[in-house]
């Protein structure tokens, strides 16, 4: 379970690099995909499969359609991927900064602390994640309502940001 987890911790932050220094909205999106894909894979392997199938669906569903969008209007002919000179130098230089970074706080990190949520299964009724949902919906109302506001705010300030001087997807391209 130990190599499980590293891997998918290690496929989360490669992801994010790959976010993080492709300037083409089409190969950020695709590692936009892998970082969900990644954490919910973390999610899953500390014992709360519902939640993460419900951030995963939220987040394909919702950020991608933002990013389709954006990535319709800013069609480029020749986009750079990862394997170009520029993307992969900056590929590195994450990489190195990640590693410097990790190497700092390496010392604390230890195999035993990552326990699931149902470890202590024979002691409990109902699920880890079962009890998180219900808490969600029954203490965190009030904040769900806010994220989704603050969900719509965002897709509407994006769609205006991206639609420029002209009349949005009704312009020749």
């Amino acid at each position: 379970m130990t190599y499980i987890m590293s891997l998918l911790l290690i496929g989360l932050v490669l992801g994010l690099v790959a976010v993080a220094s492709n300037p083409s909205p089409y190969f950020a999106a695709l590692g936009l995909v892998v970082v969900a894909g990644m954490g919910c894979g973390v999610l899953v392997g500390h014992g709360g499969p519902f939640l993460s199938l419900v951030l995963f669906l939220i987040y394909l569903g919702g950020m991608l359609v933002v990013f389709a969008y954006s990535a319709a209007l800013a069609a480029e002919p020749y986009p750079e991927s990862w394997g170009s000179r520029p993307v992969a130098a900056y590929m590195v230089l994450y990489v190195v900064v990640v590693g410097v970074v990790s190497g700092f706080f390496w010392g604390g990190w230890y195999e035993a602390s990552w326990v699931s949520v149902d470890e202590f299964g024979g002691f409990l009724v109902v699920r880890g994640d079962v009890g998180g949902v219900a808490l969600m919906y029954s203490v965190g109302g009030g904040m769900l309502v806010i994220s989704a506001w603050v969900l719509l705010l965002t897709l509407f300030v994006v769609l205006e940001l991206t639609r420029g001087l002209s009349r949005g997807a009704l312009r020749v391209v």
